[in-house]
């Protein structure tokens, strides 16, 4: 096969991978993102674009071991009954529905910078339907102050989402020096949210009143609780000393596993598997297409629309992230772009924007997060959330949090 040839089938095989996930998410076609994935890669080595080898030494293991960590520390969270005692929690010391939806989403919010995203969307939704139908509240706000709090909350650390993980491992920028940052982007950016849906769904919450018939406290394993929080404050004490993030992760997993004394195919089976295998497989994919010089190809060809200045390079490329993160999902956007950084006059800073910008394009549209699609079908018999239902919150909350991130990153550096 001609150089040229191998170039073509990569870039057709990488578009008609993320045809594929997309039509999932759409609900056009059969095959689900991580079949979808993994049959690009079976594309990218049968049809010769990789060999077996470029295809193993195209995964990224830090990220999908660091995701494994985090996800073994959730699942002991929710065998511990954490997630259940902290709706209840909410749902007793709020006093006003406006109150319980400031609650929920700082609460969201800092569960998926300390965790990640997806995993507190997967844990938290059945709760919050359950704590809005004992007390007789309207659904809608709440599920969208949910997922976007999630989207929001998880910029603010290098583990709180999967890009955030990835960005990590390729910037190498200290665990603590990133979150320096993007702190106050992140709570900046839940108030944001929280004056938008307080405003959009004003009527309804002032017409809302919070029942509290059946209200009781969750069983709690209270040592089962202790040694899972325990662990996660030596975790996060690792990342902060600056050792590898993926192994302290796993460390902790394997630890909670060796001494919570359960069942570890319990705990084993609440790990989302699906989502490393379609993290491992879009880490071939991806690798297919930039071996084909694409990905330097189009930065030559747009780096001059980026601008020289530093000022006019962060939001140039904040317009452009935010728009490439919709179109091509932000793990593969993010696997692409992040080859560009290091061209910038200020890499740190970019990379941070990156994070920035892929998190809060997520907000843009249901389709716009993974964290968005597992709360939207979770509660799917309870309440319909459809596209432009979302969208008229999401893409003001989107605009507003990426504009004011954007000011504060910009005062930061």
């Amino acid at each position: 096969m001609t150089s040229n040839n191998k170039e073509i089938l990569a870039v057709v095989i990488f578009c008609f991978t993320y045809l594929l996930i997309s039509g999932r998410q759409l609900k056009l076609l059969p095959l689900n993102r991580p079949a979808a994935a993994l049959l690009g890669t079976v594309l990218m080595v049968a049809l010769g674009v990789l060999t077996p080898e470029q295809a193993y030494r195209a995964v990224d293991y830090d990220t999908l071991v660091l995701l494994l960590g985090m996800m073994l520390i959730s699942s002991y969270l929710f065998m511990a009954g954490f997630f259940d005692w902290a709706a209840d929690w909410i749902l007793r010391r709020a006093k006003t529905p406006h109150a319980l939806l400031a609650y929920l989403i700082l609460t969201s919010g800092i569960l998926s910078a300390l965790l990640v995203n997806d995993i507190v969307c997967i844990m938290l939704t059945p709760l919050v339907v359950t704590v809005m139908e004992r007390g007789k509240l309207p659904l809608p706000p709440y599920l969208l102050a949910l997922a976007m709090s999630a989207n929001i909350g998880s910029v603010a650390t290098l583990v709180g989402n999967p890009q955030n993980m990835i960005i990590g491992h390729l910037s190498r920028i200290p665990f603590i020096q990133f979150s320096a940052a993007m702190v106050p982007v992140a709570l900046a950016g839940l108030a944001i949210q929280y004056a938008v849906l307080r405003f959009g769904f004003r009527k309804v919450l002032s017409q809302a009143t919070i029942h509290r018939p059946d209200v009781r406290p969750h069983t709690v394993d209270r040592n089962l609780l202790i040694l899972t929080f325990t662990t996660l404050a030596l975790l996060f004490a690792g990342f902060m000393a600056g050792l590898n993030l993926a192994w302290t992760a796993l460390t902790g997993g394997a630890f909670l596993m060796v001494l919570a004394r359960r069942d570890t195919h319990q705990v084993l089976k609440l790990v989302d598997w699906h989502l490393l295998v379609f993290f491992a497989a879009l880490f071939i994919v991806v690798e297919g297409v930039g071996r084909t010089g694409l990905p330097d190809q189009i930065y030559h060809k747009l780096h001059g629309v980026f601008g020289s200045s530093v000022g006019s390079q962060a939001w140039n490329f904040a317009w452009f992230s935010e728009l490439g993160s919709n179109v091509f999902s932000n793990v593969p956007f993010i696997l692409v772009a992040g080859k560009w950084i290091d061209n910038f006059a200020q890499p740190e800073l970019m990379w941070k924007v990156l994070a920035l910008t892929t998190t809060f394009a997520g907000n843009l549209t249901i389709v716009g997060s993974v964290a968005n699609i597992i709360v939207v079908e979770s509660a799917r018999s309870h309440a319909e959330l459809g596209f432009w239902d979302y969208a008229r919150y999401g893409i003001p909350v989107t605009i507003l949090t990426t504009v004011i991130g954007m000011l504060i990153l910009m005062l930061l550096r």
